[in-house]
Order: C-alpha cells, then structure tokens, then sequence
C-alpha cells in the first residue's frame, strides 16, 4: 500500500473490511462504500495441490469471487488489476509464453484463474490482467523458505529438474506492478523475473546463496514426484509487452541474493 500512495495512489482513509468474495452484495456493499478507482484483487486459492483436490471450491473463489469483483468494478466505474498465474498454460509450447499465446490449463488450479481471466474480460473493458509465477516474498511459506528450513534441519532433499518457470521475488514485482499500474494501460502483462530455472536450480541456487553449496539435493523427474497437481513443465513467461513500456525486473538469480542480503540484515541469526 506505501507503495502505491508513492506512486500517485494515495489511500484515502482505513481501507475497508476485507469482504466475502463469493458475495455479489458483500463485495458490492465493501467497493460502493469505498469509491476506488484503482482494485488490486490478489485474493485466491492458491495452494495448488489442495486446488486439485477441491476442484470445485478452487472455481468458486478463483474463479466466480473474482467475477463478482469484476461486476462490481464495471459499476462504480474502477480499474481492475487482477494477479493471476503461469498456470493457465500447458507448458507444452518449448519456449516461453508471450502475453498473447493461447491458454491452455492442465489443472485444477490453473483452470480456475484461466476462468476468472475470461470473466473478467467479459465484465470490464478497464482492466490490467498481470501473471506471474514462483513467488518469493519475506511474509508467509513458500518454496525458497522451504528448502532453507528443510536443509537447517538436516533432511534429506529431491527437487525436480523438470518443471521449470521463472522464480519471481515479490519486491521486485510489486514495484514493477506499481510502474504498471501508473501507465494506465490495460491489457493482459506477464511480470516475472528474468530467466527461468528449474526447481532443482532454483533450490540449488538458494542453498548456494545462503552459504550451504555442500548440501547435498537429489534431482528427481516430476514423473517420480507423487503429488495431487499436474504443474506445467516449462511454464516460462515473456515479459513482452511490460517490457517495450520500459517494465523489467532484475534476473531471478540477482533477486535471490537481494532476498539473502535483506534477510540477513534483518536477522543476523539467518
């Protein structure tokens, strides 16, 4: 939010209660009280394996909250940018995603985003739909504070060579986000790091990174990794069209040691 009032969002009193996506009247009531002019919707499912095995509130929330938003956008006359997912592709084209290429989700979870993708262009000429994938941020679990905690506590690592997309540090998308946002251009836009790794890389990189490069990782296929989602095996994106609006984000690797440096200032324990 500091972010945004920095770059010419400023908010306007508290922001309100966090509504009840999958209520029309909730979000309704929540977005006229307020009058946005600018909605950042990051509210979804995003656990992907617990998406597969509930395919059916996975929609309702990604998919059919999102919508309500949207309706509710078109009428107090708001901009929605909406945070969606690498997940709407297969993974099957060989090279990178460009912001244009056809969708194609192989799970539940990427379904759900891909829905809520289309409903959003059917309810609003005014949006910004922004993919984005691996994020790493400081707040909450995810992949890099995994393998850092599995590898302190001494357990034993296999991390697939063979899904590969781009891993994506959250500073430095919520910044891009904001130069985004600031143009007032509408469109479908991936954000991501630059580059892409493996999960295997991307493990092997953060281990490196904090000091542990003789720790040992077993490179396993997804083949042999049993789990509830089918992830797109080169879910890579192209930050195409961010980029000719002068939007481009560091290299992943770059991004990691950003991440390391800060949380080692913050917790010299670390």
């Amino acid at each position: 939010m500091a972010r945004l009032s920095e770059g010419g969002y400023p908010l306007e009193g508290p922001p309100p209660d966090d509504p009840d996506i999958l209520s029309f009247e909730s979000v309704r009531a929540r977005l006229r009280d307020y009058a946005p002019t600018l909605v950042i919707n990051c509210a979804a499912l995003t656990n992907v394996d617990y998406c597969a095995e509930h395919p059916e509130e996975a929609y309702r929330v990604n998919a059919l909250g999102v919508q309500n938003i949207a309706l509710v956008c078109a009428e107090i006359g708001a901009t929605l940018c909406h945070i969606s997912t690498n997940e709407v592709f297969d993974g099957l084209k060989g090279s990178p995603y460009w912001e244009s290429d056809p969708t194609h989700p192989i799970n539940p979870y990427g379904y759900s985003k891909w829905a809520a993708e289309a409903m959003i262009r059917d309810a609003l000429p005014r949006h910004m739909i922004v993919r984005t994938s691996w994020l790493f941020a400081h707040d909450g679990v995810n992949f890099l504070h995994k393998i850092k905690a599995a590898a302190l506590a001494g357990k034993p690592l296999s991390v697939v060579t063979d899904e590969i997309a781009c891993p994506t540090y959250n500073e430095d998308f919520v910044e891009a986000l904001v130069k985004l946002v600031q143009t007032e251009r509408c469109g479908t836009y991936h954000l991501v790091n630059e580059g892409y790794a493996s999960r295997y890389d991307f493990a092997r990189c953060i281990l490196d990174t904090y000091g542990m490069r003789d720790y040992p990782i077993t490179p396993i296929s997804l083949a042999q990794f049993k789990r509830p989602s089918t992830p797109p095996p080169f879910g890579v994106l192209r930050n195409l069209i961010g980029a000719h609006l002068g939007i481009v984000l560091r290299h992943w690797r770059e991004a990691v040691e950003a991440f390391v440096e800060r949380e080692k200032r913050e917790d010299p324990h670390v």
